[in-house]
């Protein structure tokens, strides 16, 4: 390991440091759309893969099933997702976004983008680039 490695803080402090700067900014942003984080993160998840089954859907976002429960509810009872019976296996529910869900997040995500943005300008654009792209070889690399 080269000694400039040894000159940084540890990833994992970087990357909490910056994820509780992301959080304190995303918050407001979620709080004037009414959701919360984990109903973004099901929102984003649902987007990305229509239909989902509880189990697998807590399981793709790092939640406990149990504890997801009352999120679901909350966002099926604004109109925001479906939860239908499996065909296959009637006690496995179904997950889809609505045409609200998919509203909702597409304008959530469009503000948290325009705030990542004031962020990542502050890297010249290839640096940009090469962060966003790390980030995401790094993410799918751990998961």
């Amino acid at each position: 390991m080269s000694g400039e490695a040894e000159d940084r803080p540890d990833l994992a402090a970087m990357l909490m440091r910056l994820g509780r700067h992301m959080v304190a900014v995303e918050q407001p942003i979620l709080a004037a759309h009414d959701i919360s984080m984990w109903g973004y993160a099901v929102l984003t998840v649902l987007r990305d893969e229509p239909m989902r089954t509880q189990t697998a859907l807590a399981r793709s976002i790092g939640a406990d099933k149990t504890r997801l429960i009352p999120v679901l509810d909350e966002l099926q009872k604004r109109g925001l997702i479906e939860r239908e019976p499996d065909p296959a296996d009637r006690r496995v529910r179904l997950l889809g976004l609505t045409p609200a869900g998919r509203a909702l997040h597409q304008a959530a995500q469009t503000e948290i983008r325009e705030a990542e943005a004031v962020l990542l300008d502050q890297l010249p654009a290839g640096d940009r680039r090469t962060f966003l792209r790390a980030l995401e070889k790094l993410g799918t690399e751990s998961a």
